[in-house]
């Protein structure tokens, strides 16, 4: 079972602090080549955070931004290998080793929702999107894209899902406060993001609640791979179809978004239907039981 783990509590949640510590240092030391590329001078109160970027070409742009989770990447390995003196499986999956059938599936699930989200709402407002579509500038999107978002995604899912879900439980003896708690820290990270100085800080809500039901079949499935692949997926078709000019990745997609951005009552009602229905079908197709004690019951 996740955090079943006993290994977990050979060691201290200060080891856990001191690693996440470690984390963000080598985070912020990966974002040294993108700062290095900022234009400081173009800084207003009412900008942008991202306006600094604004003289790179957006394919550049959006490369700086992934290679700071691949130059991450290393260090988690480190923190968890030499830190915990843990394996970096042991924060992944419960099962032997990687299962990527259950990775591929999630993928494939989050795209199916990505795609007909888009092209339902295409349908109903075209106006509010204004096709983009250059082949050089595609292309070359899409291979950044395809190489670097999975390790993005991937990235934040072993840190927040697995490694810090880790150190939450076992500190705090409940599964449910390491889902709560890794949750929240994911949806409040993305404060700085953008989309909240356009949308209002209720649009928080939105990531705190995927990152709920990401946290979910973690739990349920006693493993990442799921949540991988949904996340990725999400991630990558998001990046190749459609983004904003307010939007904290701003690509050469296939189109662009040029509606007024505004949050409506079915932006937040929709997760609260489409989470449990994809919920459900990985239930169905994992055999998952016991839900009960996997989402609320004492880690040891």
């Amino acid at each position: 079972m996740f955090l079943w783990d006993k290994s977990f509590r050979l060691k201290g949640f200060g080891y856990y602090i001191l690693g996440s510590f470690l984390i963000i240092f080598f985070n912020s030391l990966a974002q040294i080549p993108m700062l290095y590329f900022a234009s400081w001078d173009s800084i207003t109160p009412e900008s942008n955070p991202m306006d600094i970027f604004n003289h790179l070409s957006k394919n550049f742009r959006f490369f700086l931004i992934l290679l700071t989770f691949a130059l991450t990447a290393p260090a988690i390995w480190f923190i968890v290998n030499k830190l915990h003196d843990l394996p970096i499986m042991s924060i992944i999956t419960s099962r032997k080793k990687i299962d990527f059938g259950r990775v591929l599936y999630g993928f494939s699930t989050s795209a199916i929702v990505v795609l007909t989200s888009v092209m339902i709402t295409y349908f109903i407002s075209p106006e509010n999107y204004e096709f983009n579509f250059r082949v050089k500038e595609f292309l070359i999107l899409a291979i950044i894209a395809i190489l670097l978002v999975p390790i993005q995604t991937t990235v934040e899912e072993v840190v927040f899902r697995g490694y810090l879900m880790q150190g939450f439980g076992h500190w705090l003896n409940s599964r449910f406060m390491a889902l709560f708690l890794t949750s929240s820290v994911f949806g409040l990270l993305h404060l700085a993001n953008p989309e909240l100085s356009k949308l209002g800080n209720s649009f928080i809500l939105i990531y705190i609640i995927g990152s709920f039901n990401l946290g979910i079949m973690t739990l349920m499935d006693d493993g990442l791979e799921l949540a991988l692949g949904f996340h990725a997926a999400n991630n990558l078709f998001i990046a190749l179809l459609v983004t904003a000019n307010w939007t904290v990745f701003q690509t050469d997609s296939i189109f662009i978004d040029i509606s007024e951005p505004k949050l409506g009552l079915i932006d937040f009602i929709s997760p609260f239907i489409v989470f449990p229905i994809i919920l459900i079908i990985f239930s169905k197709k994992y055999s998952w039981t016991n839900w009960k004690g996997k989402l609320f019951s004492k880690v040891r």
